[in-house]
């Protein structure tokens, strides 16, 4: 009986230090707003826990993980321009030792788009990197799809 005890106390910790390991201190939320029949802007919102800040998209080489956002192609739409971003927080840091441009608490990244049909989804990803002062996550693709109605 002890050894079941045991064995169960063990898994039950090793279950628990894993969950308590996992830190996702950036969610994220999308929307599509129709500004014509024919365009409509996607916005990509990153909400940042506290402490925590990502990197622009315009991160030059050699520094940490910029932002990139990739949409899956389709007949249905076309990217007007580029993902466009709010002016960052640039700051050096000395772990990459180069000014890095980042955003704290929440930033909301705009794509536009021209509408071929008029009801899609547009699907794609958003990889990017998260730090505190401490350290720096290894860098996540997150899966999106955003309705355009």
């Amino acid at each position: 009986m002890k050894k079941i005890t045991l064995a169960l106390s063990l898994v039950l910790f090793t279950i628990l230090g894993a969950f308590a390991q996992i830190e996702k201190p950036v969610t994220w939320a999308y929307v599509a707003k129709k500004v014509s029949k024919t365009e409509a802007v996607l916005y990509l919102k990153a909400t940042i826990d506290d402490r925590w800040h990502i990197y622009s998209q315009n991160i030059k080489d050699g520094g940490p993980v910029k932002t990139t956002f990739t949409f899956t192609p389709s007949k249905d739409f076309s990217l007007v321009g580029k993902t466009v971003e709010p002016k960052a927080v640039v700051k050096y840091e000395s772990t990459f030792k180069m000014n890095v441009s980042y955003f704290e608490k929440q930033v909301i990244f705009q794509q536009k788009v021209k509408l071929n049909k008029g009801t899609t989804t547009i699907k794609g990803k958003v990889e990017f990197m998260v730090c505190n002062d401490k350290q720096c996550l290894p860098p996540e693709e997150v899966e999106f799809s955003i309705p355009v109605k």
